[in-house]
């Protein structure tokens, strides 16, 4: 069997459609971006998923998981109580070096705490965050972080946030100079409360990011900022809500086609043009989303994942570790403790 320099451990009993739309995204992950893949989860199951694709010349091992944390269960429970859950070998597989890097679209919660304890955080990072990359009217994308992962933060936090949005941005995407801006109610100084002022404060005296001030919610989808960084509690707000706007934009657009003959000649002539838009908002094309601050790559996706979704996700993880986002994370984080002891 052929072998790869990048190994992605992919939990296949993740997810509303595990694992036959994991184990099929995994395979077209392997062949499409050339990287090895360990499909972690019941034997029996992944095995039976594997036997209805071609898998000649790809590197693809099957790693044995026999539980798993639910998508209802409470992350907390589900991983005392189950030992050799499949997200649980997942993040093993990072922290024995036998990937570097994970892919998980079950239980966020639980993809969160596995990786925080068997992987473990870059040292002088005090919380992983959660970066998302938004879609955008222009070519910019902006990356939300933090989306999810910390509903409780200091000032302090956002600065590394910023950090390791601003390494992502730069490394993965090649934006030259990313543009961080803060997650306010107003563009101007002195806004928001008083959390805020003193975030704004600590990003404004940072040298290692270009900070541009204040964004507000409006302006994450129009190319004014490359990272967004807030809590946690907002970002995670802001991120549903978007989700919101846009499912409920395709439904109503949807219904509008249909409504009559004219408007459904109308949509045959727009469809390509429908089609490209419909994919700038597509979850199943960014992927998902990547927990940033620990000690490997891990990628989340979305609940209602399927083959696609999963094959762009290993894209995300190849992309980060081919641009060792970890170690420029871990540099950039030392620096800043360096500043503040001499300081």
């Amino acid at each position: 069997m052929a072998t790869s320099p990048i190994r992605i451990a992919v939990d296949a009993m993740g997810g509303d459609y595990a694992p036959h739309e994991i184990v099929d995204g995994s395979v077209q992950g392997a062949r499409e971006h050339g990287v090895g893949i360990l499909l972690v989860g019941k034997p029996d199951d992944v095995e039976r998923e594997l036997k209805k694709h071609d898998t000649q010349g790809l590197s693809i091992e099957v790693v044995p998981a026999s539980e798993v944390i639910e998508m209802g269960e409470s992350p907390a429970t589900g991983l005392r109580k189950k030992k050799d859950a499949s997200i649980i070998v997942t993040a093993k597989c990072v922290k024995t070096g036998q990937a570097q890097g994970m892919v998980a679209a079950g239980s966020t919660g639980a993809a969160m705490a596995s990786a925080l304890l068997y992987v473990g955080r870059i040292d002088g990072v005090e919380r992983p965050a959660i970066g998302v990359r938004l879609p955008s009217s222009t070519s910019t994308h902006c990356l939300l972080i933090d989306a999810g992962a910390n509903a409780d933060c200091t000032p302090e936090m956002l600065t590394q946030f910023a950090v390791m949005g601003n390494v992502f941005m730069h490394n993965v995407y090649n934006v030259e100079k990313p543009r961080v801006g803060l997650l306010n109610i107003g563009e101007e100084q002195g806004k928001g409360n008083a959390f805020a002022h003193t975030a704004f404060q600590l990003l404004e005296k940072d040298e290692r990011f270009q900070f541009i001030g204040n964004v507000e919610g409006k302006e994450l989808f129009n190319g004014s900022a490359d990272v967004a960084v807030t809590d946690g509690f907002t970002g995670n707000v802001a991120l549903k809500s978007a989700e919101g706007v846009m499912r409920m934009f395709g439904s109503v657009l949807k219904s509008q086609l249909k409504s009559s003959l004219r408007t459904k000649a109308g949509a045959l002539l727009a469809e390509p043009a429908l089609r490209g838009s419909m994919k700038e908002v597509d979850s199943e094309e960014f992927g998902g989303a990547l927990l940033l601050g620990i000690k490997g790559i891990c990628v989340i996706s979305h609940g209602g994942s399927r083959a696609r979704g999963i094959k762009n996700a290993i894209r995300v993880a190849k992309e980060a570790i081919l641009a060792d986002v970890l170690g420029k994370i871990s540099n950039q984080i030392q620096e800043g403790i360096e500043i503040h002891d001499h300081s």
